[in-house]
């Protein structure tokens, strides 16, 4: 994010950063405004009408909402200091799920920034998270549930350590398993302004990247169908590349397309996408493009322009990622994809074009939330939107 936007919003911090890389890390062996100013393109669609905001309940730091598939009596909100709680049946438990604040680092855009339940997690009892310790470094981690509402704290085991000692911004954060079963990282560029070690287009670190491991095979995970396995000085857990700050993106669990909301730095904030079945190996540009336009030269082979794009010339700074709706009580905003952004409180939808362009990106009629850094699903497919300040809704029908 552009210094000046970091500087603004110090004291509510904006969580959106990555450091880390493949030569130096360890792990498994073996562009915006208005609806005017948006660059989606396509006749308007009518927004949904009747949609509220329904208070979940208020958090220290909330920063990431999931639940595990199938239990639909429980939701889990992720706090950056580094504790997971629990909403049962829409009371919140005093017990947290998982406290690692010990480990954890929270200055700068630092914290517990995500998790994620395994497919099989009734079965199993696995679950992920991704945060930095306390020199800086990315952590992703495997635990255990000891019981339905407490994790078994001694369970961890590391999956893979990422270098992020240098800046304390652009540690991406987002973990999510995809619909083949395999868990998806994004990760930011390191940090700093500009990518000044030109770390999005480079194949030789894990940073400006999305990864994909399968965290259930070899001692620590093991890579399978990755697209640059076997290539000389390339990263196997690479899926995706040309990433600034990958901070929340997500698969519509209908189609099993894939969305990411990417960070910008200067001018543009951008929304990429990935048909179910493409994506693999794909450039998202970045650090020769920041959304549509020219960053800085050199190549960026076949980079994929993004499907929207927000001018920080219309109060844009930060993109905050956000799910296709697939609650049919939502009305209109069913098969829509709805995002945000920090420094603009309202939230907005656009139909996403399986075979291309985008539609209709506008916003979402009374609903506004300040500080928004996250969105999340349950179980049962409703959508969920945190405020760094405390509070976590859930999108409702009037």
């Amino acid at each position: 994010m552009p210094p000046r936007v970091a500087s603004a919003l110090a004291a509510s911090i904006v969580l959106l950063a990555g450091c880390g890389g493949c030569g130096n890390g360890t792990g498994s062996g073996s562009g915006p405004g208005s609806a005017s100013g948006t660059s989606a393109a396509g006749p308007a669609v009518s927004a949904a009408r009747g949609v509220k905001l329904k208070k979940v309940g208020s958090f220290d730091s909330p920063i990431f909402i999931t639940a595990p598939r199938g239990d639909t009596h429980r939701v889990f909100v992720v706090e950056r200091g580094g504790t997971i709680r629990i909403v049962q049946d829409g009371r919140k438990l005093r017990k947290p799920f998982l406290d690692i604040s010990s480990q954890v680092r929270t200055d700068s855009e630092r914290g517990l920034l995500s998790m994620a339940f395994a497919p099989d997690y009734a079965r199993s009892g696995r679950f992920y998270v991704y945060f930095t310790n306390k020199v800086g470094d990315i952590h992703i981690q495997e635990f255990r549930r000891a019981s339905a509402n407490r994790a078994a704290a001694g369970s961890a085991r590391n999956l893979l350590t990422i270098n992020h000692r240098e800046f304390g911004n652009h540690d991406g954060g987002q973990l999510q398993f995809g619909p083949d079963g395999y868990l998806y990282a994004g990760v930011g560029d390191g940090g700093g302004a500009g990518d000044p070690h030109d770390h999005g287009q480079s194949l030789g670190t894990r940073l400006a990247k999305l990864l994909r491991i399968d965290p259930r095979h070899g001692k620590r995970y093991s890579v399978k169908g990755n697209p640059f396995v076997g290539r000389a000085g390339a990263c196997r857990e690479i899926w995706a590349y040309g990433l600034r700050n990958p901070w929340r993106f997500s698969f519509d669990r209908k189609t099993g397309d894939l969305v990411i909301g990417d960070v910008g730095q200067d001018t543009e904030e951008e929304v990429d996408f990935a048909r179910r079945g493409s994506g693999r190996g794909a450039n998202y540009g970045w650090s020769v493009f920041e959304g549509k336009r020219r960053f800085k030269q050199g190549t960026a082979r076949g980079a994929v322009s993004p499907r929207v794009t927000h001018d920080h010339s219309a109060g844009y700074c930060s993109i905050t990622g956000g799910y296709v709706v697939r609650d049919k009580s939502l009305g209109s905003l069913y098969g829509r994809y709805v995002y945000g952004d920090l420094c603009k409180s309202g939230i907005r939808s656009v139909k996403l074009g399986r075979s291309g362009g985008a539609s209709g990106d506008r916003g979402v009629p009374g609903v506004s939330v300040q500080q928004l850094v996250s969105f999340g699903e349950d179980a049962r497919g409703r959508v969920y939107v945190v405020s760094l300040g405390g509070p976590v809704y859930r999108l409702s029908p009037r």
